[in-house]
């Protein structure tokens, strides 16, 4: 049995990574690999589709199977970079388990839909013996997909009668994710939304092996939608398994590290018209990023 959840440490840990600046991170040691890794699933659409309440449910329906964190990303002001924070708010309802943890993270400097230093806040979960992570990004569009290389199923949530969001993601996230949620399914439109789905969907090349995405109609008053959600996830997760997925998803991840790094080193240094900005920790954990981006395949 996992040893009790020291609530204080994670949240103070939290916010450390939160507020560290990039040399700060670069001090940090790289985590070393390991197959205890918490599932990542990540819960992303536009802006008003419901996203908070079904990762409630969601949450609700996954807890049994051991310790879950909730991490839900919520947009910062591009002014005072302060965030509403709402998605705390209304899961506040899932609070009062042992097994569960909620925390809201604001958007701050990313423009893709994360949080600064999100990755780093992800490998925090791992080192604390999360069994399972639901992270929740801002409402995206065509570009936001960064998500993608931070989780290992991805559910794109989407509203009946969204057909223009759907053409605008198409390029983009649509692509990309692994379980189609056409979510408040009791409104008007639902069941046209899905076809709408399906026939994208019927144009897409899939080799013999890939993983061919579910659309799922789901609803807060439909507790059997959430199940079949949650089924539907395990059975991507049992197919990543399989296909041994996970070397590929290190590099992503290490490769979106080392973009943001560096992104955020520079903006830094353009703020301070600081032009010494290649520390020796920065440089050195560049490079092993670097490093890891050319690990062979398994």
């Amino acid at each position: 049995m996992s040893a009790p959840l020291d609530r204080w440490a994670l949240s103070r840990a939290l916010t450390r990574l939160a507020n560290a600046s990039p040399l700060e991170l670069a001090q940090r040691p790289l985590p070393e690999p390991s197959p205890q890794l918490a599932r990542r699933i990540g819960i992303t659409g536009a802006p008003g589709a419901g996203k908070s309440t079904l990762v409630g449910h969601l949450a609700l329906e996954r807890l049994p199977r051991g310790r879950l964190g909730v991490l839900a990303v919520d947009p910062s002001s591009p002014r005072s970079g302060g965030a509403i924070l709402g998605d705390r708010v209304r899961m506040d309802d899932l609070a009062g388990s042992e097994q569960l943890y909620i925390r809201s993270l604001g958007s701050r400097r990313t423009s893709d839909g994360l949080a600064d230093n999100l990755p780093e806040m992800l490998d925090l979960m791992d080192q604390f013996g999360f069994d399972e992570v639901v992270l929740e990004t801002v409402g995206v569009g065509q570009a936001e997909y960064a998500v993608r290389s931070q989780v290992d199923t991805l559910v794109l949530v989407l509203l009946p009668d969204s057909g223009d969001v759907v053409q605008a993601m198409k390029a983009g996230i649509m692509e990309l994710a692994d379980i189609y949620v056409v979510n408040k399914a009791d409104l008007p439109g639902a069941q046209r939304m899905v076809t709408d789905l399906r026939r994208i969907a019927a144009v897409a090349q899939h080799s013999p092996r890939s993983w061919v995405a579910p659309i799922l109609l789901a609803s807060s008053s439909q507790p059997e939608s959430i199940q079949a959600l949650s089924q539907a996830i395990d059975q991507h997760q049992e197919w990543l398994a399989a296909t041994q997925q996970r070397q590929a998803q290190r590099v992503q991840r290490a490769r979106y590290r080392l973009r943001r790094l560096a992104e955020l080193r520079i903006g830094e240094a353009l703020a301070r018209q600081d032009a010494d900005f290649f520390e020796a920790p920065l440089v050195e954990q560049l490079a092993q990023l670097f490093g890891m981006l050319h690990m062979p395949q398994e």
